[in-house]
């Protein structure tokens, strides 16, 4: 079983953000938003994608897994229930199929990690996304905090391993 790794920037900063993903292995950032732009520094898509590429760290940009203006204006108001349903019905969609199957392809070939603004996962469309994930294929979702790092140091042991699907033609 491989793993996928989520994680949210709100109440962080890029450096301990880096410093979260790195430490635990992250290899590829794929990020689940649809508007990669942020008013947080360095969080925006390409301040973002230079930043990790500096350090080693694949970004990909999935914006068809984004969640619709509705889906944010509902979380937004925390209606959570009505955002799942939009969210999940825009998953339905045959852009976000396509997607989310490119997403299980990067995820299945390096340590990737879900990336999307809100701190708690369970309250994000990228724990939608990683639940599908667990679906089309063997994933372990582990949810990363980035205001901490080191609690993944000091906790390194309990962290899951990455194993690399083997791909289809190698099955």
């Amino acid at each position: 079983m491989s793993v996928v790794y989520t994680i949210g920037y709100e109440g962080t900063d890029i450096d301990r953000f880096v410093a979260t993903l790195k430490t635990v292995g992250v290899k590829r950032v794929a990020d689940v938003r649809a508007v990669a732009l942020s008013r947080k520094k360095g969080f925006s898509k390409k301040s973002l994608a230079a930043r990790l590429e500096s350090e080693g760290i694949e970004y990909l940009h999935f914006i068809d897994l984004g969640d619709p203006k509705p889906g944010r204006d509902a979380a937004r108001a925390g209606l959570f229930e009505q955002f799942r349903a939009i969210y999940s019905a825009h998953l339905d969609s045959d852009n976000a199929q396509l997607s989310l199957k490119e997403l299980v392809a990067a995820a299945g070939e390096k340590p990737t990690c879900l990336l999307c603004f809100e701190r708690n996962p369970e309250t994000c469309h990228r724990s939608i996304v990683a639940e599908e994930m667990i679906e089309s294929m063997e994933f372990e979702v582990f949810d990363l905090y980035g205001d901490d790092p080191e609690r993944y140091v000091r906790n390194a042991s309990k962290l899951p391993s990455y194993h690399p699907r083997e791909s289809a033609a190698a099955t």
